[in-house]
């Protein structure tokens, strides 16, 4: 069986709730489509971030890496179609708020994800969730995760990489006031349903 790297955040910001790492937490070690889970956290600094997901990488090699993050405000379900050579945001939670600051000097510009997106957001649909293509990661820690799981697939053939942002769930919403908010099941569902495409 196949191997799937899932990474979640931890919370950052205004955020006191991050349901990207409930999900993987809750997913850790189960079976979905040919791919077995293993599931990750990663903390919300620019300077670590990227290094820690290459590490999991590394060691558990993986022939997929799908990493979630939260977009508080969206309403869809939306896997990303790039991510760019560019951090630049608010502060992470170690203080550090870059300006215009490349991820990798020697990186390219911008890497398109190889994950079949297209067919996660039908399969979303499917299941009766709304889900669209999103254009645009940002420039904050879930770009730059991004960017870094792409900028290692360019150098191992074969490897699966992509970056799905969710929306916020009710618990977070309760916590927070006023972000639009998803079930946490409803959440998880959808995220499933992406997973299983990738074994079809």
């Amino acid at each position: 069986m196949k191997t799937l790297l899932l990474t979640g955040f931890e919370p950052f910001l205004k955020y006191p709730v991050n349901p990207t790492m409930k999900i993987a937490e809750e997913l850790h070690g189960m079976k979905i489509g040919g791919y077995q889970i293993h599931s990750e956290i990663l903390p919300v600094e620019f300077s670590v971030s990227g290094d820690r997901l290459v590490e999991h990488i590394m060691a558990i090699k993986p022939d997929a890496v799908l990493s979630l993050g939260l977009s508080g405000g969206r309403f869809k379900i939306t896997p990303e179609r790039i991510a760019i050579n560019v951090s630049d945001g608010p502060v992470d939670n170690s203080g550090h708020a870059p300006v215009d600051e490349p991820i990798m000097e020697d990186g390219a510009d911008g890497y398109f994800t190889n994950m079949p997106i297209r067919k996660m957001v039908d399969a979303v649909k499917k299941v009766g969730l709304p889900a669209d293509i999103s254009n645009t990661a940002g420039a904050y820690l879930c770009n730059n995760v991004m960017y870094r799981a792409l900028h290692h697939a360019q150098q191992h053939p074969g490897l699966l990489a992509g970056f799905i942002h969710i929306p916020a769930s009710h618990e977070l919403a309760v916590e927070h006031g006023r972000v639009p908010s998803w079930s946490h099941e409803d959440l998880k569902r959808g995220i499933v349903a992406c997973i299983k495409v990738l074994s079809e």
